[in-house]
């Protein structure tokens, strides 16, 4: 809204997250154009990104205006090569930060990336709130100051002024609290989930495929996602770890484009389908104690063996 995208405008972003970052496209009236995803990382691949650029440059009537790369469970995305590329065709980026809140690439945080970066502070995330909540972040005072004004109504000079059509998207003051205080340990927080990643990877590498971290990258660890070997192994492993009191999830059942209002070819994303296929999220949070660790772990190698 900030930067008046609308019909005609074509939004690139990965094919595989929850579908508010492709819904924000669509509700503006823009053509969202889904790229694949990075094996290892679940994030959008920079390469094939540039690839579908130029195939909307050459091939279509649509005007690429922005990138939204998505950090997926708490890695950050290749912002290199996306600001790279985002350089190369004028783009602008919007980093959707929902899941990395506390993340980061060579001491460089989550939230700091690409020209307006967004997270979640909904309560399943590494920062949450007790209900809904979220902030916008930018070191560009116009964007920010037009963001301000959408929030409440479009506002000008006092919420009865509205000089734009905006929003009701305030944080109230209850979530406020509830933030302010949890952020004081939230860095305490961020080292606990690391530990029990790593504690989870030394555990299950021989028998699943563990989450790969990159060098430089820090990780807020908002899912622990392993990898199996199809969709029966996942069934059964789910069923298996259920019987033992171990929940699980399944984060995503289906990338974008087979949703049925989208509805694009599943074969120019054989990643993102292979990944909805095999993985699960096992538990993770700052507070899961060794036993559990161990119990949740050895379930999975119990179930392998």
């Amino acid at each position: 809204m900030v930067k008046g995208i609308k019909k005609g405008d074509a939004v690139f972003t990965t094919n595989f997250s929850f579908f508010a970052t492709a819904e924000v496209i669509s509700l503006l009236g823009a053509t969202p154009i889904f790229v694949d995803i990075d094996e290892d990382t679940f994030n959008i691949n920079p390469e094939l990104l540039d690839n579908q650029i130029q195939k909307v440059i050459k091939e279509s009537k649509l005007i690429p205006k922005c990138i939204i790369p998505v950090d997926l469970f708490g890695q950050l995305a290749n912002y290199q090569q996306i600001e790279k590329i985002a350089k190369k065709y004028k783009l602008f980026i919007i980093e959707d930060a929902a899941q990395s809140f506390g993340a980061s690439y060579k001491n460089k945080k989550s939230c700091s990336f690409g020209d307006i970066a967004a997270t979640s502070f909904y309560p399943a995330k590494p920062l949450g709130c007790y209900g809904d909540g979220g902030a916008i972040f930018t070191n560009n005072y116009a964007y920010a100051k037009i963001c301000k004004s959408i929030r409440v109504h479009g506002q000008g000079k006092d919420k009865y002024d509205n000089i734009r059509i905006g929003l009701n998207s305030r944080l109230d003051t209850l979530q406020a609290a509830i933030l302010l205080n949890k952020l004081e340990i939230f860095d305490d927080e961020l080292i606990l989930r690391n530990k029990i990643a790593n504690n989870y990877s030394q555990q299950l590498s021989n028998y699943v495929k563990v989450p790969k971290i990159h060098k430089n990258y820090i990780s807020s660890w908002a899912q622990y996602s392993i990898r199996v070997a199809n969709e029966k192994d996942r069934k059964q492993l789910v069923e298996f770890l259920k019987v033992h009191g171990i929940p699980t999830a399944i984060f995503y059942k289906k990338p974008f484009n087979e949703n049925k209002i989208y509805n694009l070819k599943s074969d120019n994303f054989p990643i993102s389908k292979k990944v909805s296929q095999t993985i699960l999220s096992i538990p993770m949070h700052p507070y899961l104690k060794k036993e559990d660790i161990d119990k949740v772990s050895n379930t999975i190698i119990k179930f392998y063996k």
